[in-house]
């Protein structure tokens, strides 16, 4: 039987605003769509931990055997700046300053994006449609939410009737805004505007003779607007109602809610079932800016090359570091922080490799259906990595117990443990085996410790055992433990 049909998940909603039991529409099957980058700059750090957590639910799903199909777009076209009805196209802007054509300003950074992602151990999507690609599908949307009396032509731009669109549905059901509050504390239009109104959006914009990207349309030459986009392609190819739509909590108003309306306009529904959003990336306790230095970029972590931090950090190490904060949940990037990631991630490792030689018993004194279960239960409840982890150090300590023959396993117990372990940390948190210290450098440090494990063997053995604590107290400060069992003494690093 598969796992879904044994595992119930609940999935904290934003459309309810609750944790709501999770059922798909088809049993069996998910469609899952989450908002992708704008590919004009580097992949910054807070876009990585957004991805990086529906790149855990996309795992976990898979592990539970789901069939899931997972969109995630690429914006190459339409996002103006300060996500705006005005001004210039990101990816236009960026090309003129560097005075190369805008496709080659979406081809460098995609691949940097994919680049960043794939170190990180990213699965990717099973789509990755472009804004650019799907041109057609925006047009005919546009057409359909025209006709359907919802939208209006001005000038060759394409405008939503955000209050027209109120008289008959609710205009803020996501973000939980009134639009009366929003009329309030909206500044009258200054006449130069075509819109009706400030709050409606733009579907089609018509390009000025400037903008270099524009594609012909009924309306005009121009380009469609950001939030056109994700409604054209999530229904193309989840179907005009899905499961889950991702992405970040900046994300929810606007971009979603104007998701919202647009399918609601075009196809009388509600898209999705499940709106879910990541929290903010902040460093050092603000909030991440170039402006203020308050920056890293992925890559400097990987380097060390960067005044924020001590040292470099290999990626699994920065992606256990985000994995131990909730994605509802802010996190603060520091270097303690992920010093002490990197401390708990290698004692993670050593344990895993210590599971080939952990010796069998005919009975178990450790439950390990009841400690699978709660590893389960921690995905189960909104996707919860951090409890998840901490139930995996349970698990670590069962390794060291079972050594040190304080507790027993049966082979068969030990063959369930081994795979739910490397399952849950290797195939759903996505981490991989590449600790800080280098196959040599274990090598010299093994060699060391167990000479001074020899030196402290000998002073027990001459009863000197202020030597002997002294060895083991400062090899502790150090961040090695020595564990003394019926077969002698070893060690792991904390």
């Amino acid at each position: 039987m598969e796992l879904y049909k044994q595992q119930h998940i609940k999935i904290y909603n934003s459309l309810s605003g609750e944790k709501d039991d999770f059922t798909p529409i088809n049993s069996g099957y998910i469609g899952m769509y989450v908002c992708g980058p704008t590919v004009y700059s580097n992949v910054h750090l807070g876009n990585v931990r957004t991805f990086m957590s529906f790149d855990v639910i996309f795992r976990y799903l898979k592990h539970l055997g789901y069939k899931v199909r997972y969109v995630r777009n690429i914006t190459d076209a339409g996002h103006l700046e300060n996500d705006a009805d005005v001004g210039e196209d990101r990816i236009a802007k960026k090309a003129r300053l560097e005075e190369i054509e805008p496709m080659e300003v979406v081809q460098r950074y995609t691949v940097d994006f994919h680049n960043i992602l794939n170190t990180f151990n990213f699965l990717p999507p099973s789509i990755e449609p472009t804004a650019t690609g799907h041109i057609i599908e925006q047009i005919e949307l546009i057409k359909t939410i025209i006709d359907n009396g919802f939208a209006y032509e001005v000038n060759g731009s394409v405008y939503f009737d955000v209050h027209k669109y109120n008289i008959t549905n609710n205009y803020g059901i996501l973000s939980k805004r009134k639009l009366e509050d929003l009329i309030h504390n909206t500044r009258e239009l200054d006449g130069q505007s075509d819109k009706k109104n400030p709050q409606d959006f733009a579907l089609w914009k018509k390009a000025e003779p400037t903008h270099i990207m524009r594609w012909p349309s009924p309306w005009s030459d121009g380009f469609p607007g950001w939030h056109l986009e994700c409604t054209a392609m999530s229904t193309k190819y989840l179907g005009e109602h899905f499961d889950i739509h991702g992405g970040g909590m900046d994300l929810k108003f606007p971009h979603h809610e104007c998701e919202i309306a647009q399918n609601q306009a075009a196809k009388g529904n509600t898209p999705v079932n499940y709106w879910m959003h990541a929290n903010m990336l902040i460093m050092n306790g603000k909030k991440m800016a170039k402006s203020t230095g308050n920056f890293i970029l992925p890559s400097e972590i990987f380097s060390g090359n960067n005044p924020h931090i001590t040292k470099a950090y290999t990626p699994s190490v920065a992606r256990f570091f985000m994995l131990q904060a909730h994605y509802r949940s802010i996190l603060d990037f520091t270097n303690d922080g992920l010093l002490a990631s990197e401390k708990g991630y290698n004692r993670l490792m050593e344990a895993v490799s210590q599971l080939d030689d952990l010796k069998t018993a005919d009975t178990s004194s450790l439950n390990i259906e009841a400690w699978q279960q709660k590893c389960y239960d921690a995905m189960n409840d909104d996707f919860n990595t951090p409890i998840l982890i901490a139930n995996l150090f349970e698990g670590v300590k069962y390794i060291n117990q079972i050594k040190e023959g304080t507790e027993t396993i049966s082979e068969k117990d030990l063959d369930s443990f081994k795979k739910s372990i490397n399952a849950f940390i290797f195939d759903i948190l996505g981490l991989k085996n590449d600790k800080s210290i280098s196959s040599s450098g274990t090598d010299k440090l093994t060699g060391a410790v167990e000479l001074l494990i020899k030196l402290r063997q000998e002073a027990r053995a001459n009863k000197d055992f202020a030597l002997s604590d002294k060895i083991r107290d400062e090899l502790a400060e150090a961040g090695i433990q020595l564990n003394d069992g019926k077969e002698g003494t070893t060690f792991s690093t904390n």
